[in-house]
């Protein structure tokens, strides 16, 4: 199996930069998930492996060879589309066979090909059916054999689910997951969904603005955030960042009195996550100013000072509007950036009483 190497990717449209010198390398038979916002180049950067669009500058190489300028055909992969792309008056099993057919692979071997992508993917009973007869769920699994049946060793997704509902969806990651395992193929999975980069992937790469913010396994994305677009665009609720303030013996947040770390300071941030947050009988005064209920937990946002910040508990605790309570967390839930770079602080330790 194939590894992917990415580097110093630029695209310009017109004066606008795409993507702006964007590097990563992915090993054999892994699953990479290309996160970020609309508009930060993630789509971009999947349609200049695939050769779909002509690369400003840098250099892609696929299983150590340079194909940067190579056409699309010439780079032994697959794509599956937003779309899906299905011919809409061709049956499932045309549509899944069309690509081999234009290259003249011999019949025999398109139907033994035929037999064990359907086979993989369930489709066995819909081989007659158009599209038009097939739900979405249905329709995204003929554009998966259809890239899965030329057999390459990488595969590019992009946003492949976004025409499904959640539930669908939830499915659908399970599926195109199991199958990137069982056949050992490198997959780049384009999303702007971290439900799915985090729980399919074995690495995220979060792109801001055509650029990589943070390449990592999820859970140090999650748990060290190189930045805060990384801290509040990773978790649900995002990460709360609030202003620190200096007291008389350390520093505070502001509007607060609470003690997190012995020197003072004006020129950082402060982080925490929602759900390492606590509500304890003595702690850091705060005020509700609402809540969300969704079942398993509730969602209290909460007055500091001047600044709001979110906090995660189980159940329902049932706090009225303008209720004082008091939060608690552990020091290794505390995080610090920079105030003016955005850039997280691993030289700032958490005062003693934390």
């Amino acid at each position: 199996m194939v590894g992917i190497s990415v580097k110093n990717l630029v695209k310009h449209w017109g004066d606008f930069k795409a993507v702006d010198d964007v590097s990563f390398e992915t090993e054999r038979a892994e699953f990479v998930a290309l996160l970020g916002p609309s508009g930060c180049g993630k789509s971009t950067t999947l349609r200049l492996i695939a050769g779909l669009d002509d690369v400003t500058s840098g250099t892609i190489s696929i299983d150590d060879h340079d194909v940067t300028v190579l056409a699309p055909a010439k780079r032994n992969l697959s794509m599956v589309f937003q779309s899906y792309a299905l011919f809409p008056h061709l049956n499932v099993a045309d549509n899944i066979l069309f690509g081999l057919s234009v290259r003249g692979v011999p019949k025999a071997q398109q139907q033994a090909r035929l037999k064990r992508t359907v086979d993989l993917l369930g489709l066995g009973h819909l081989l007659d059916r158009r599209p038009s007869q097939m739900s979405g769920g249905q329709q995204q699994r003929v554009a998966l054999g259809r890239a899965l049946i030329s057999e390459t060793p990488v595969c590019l997704l992009d946003e492949p689910l976004s025409n499904l509902d959640a539930k669908l969806r939830a499915g659908m990651r399970s599926e195109i997951r199991a199958l990137q395992r069982r056949l050992g193929i490198t997959m780049i999975y384009v999303t702007h969904d971290q439900t799915e980069a985090m729980s399919m992937a074995d690495r995220v790469i979060l792109l801001n603005k055509g650029q990589v913010e943070h390449a990592g396994p999820p859970a140090e994305l999650y748990e060290k955030p190189a930045s805060i677009f990384v801290a509040q665009f990773i978790g649900t609720p995002p990460m709360n960042i609030l202003d620190i303030a200096s007291a008389g013996n350390g520093s505070v947040i502001a509007g607060g009195s609470r003690v997190l770390m012995q020197a003072p300071s004006d020129n950082l941030h402060f982080g925490i996550r929602p759900e390492h947050l606590r509500l304890v009988d003595n702690g850091e005064p705060v005020t509700v100013v609402s809540s969300e209920y969704f079942g398993a937990d509730t969602i209290l946002l909460c007055r500091i000072g001047s600044q709001t910040l979110q906090v995660k508990v189980p159940g329902r605790p049932g706090l009225r509007e303008g209720a004082v309570v008091n939060l608690d967390w552990d020091a290794s839930a505390m995080h610090f950036f920079d105030k003016t770079s955005g850039l997280r602080r691993e030289d700032v330790s958490p005062a003693n009483n934390i």
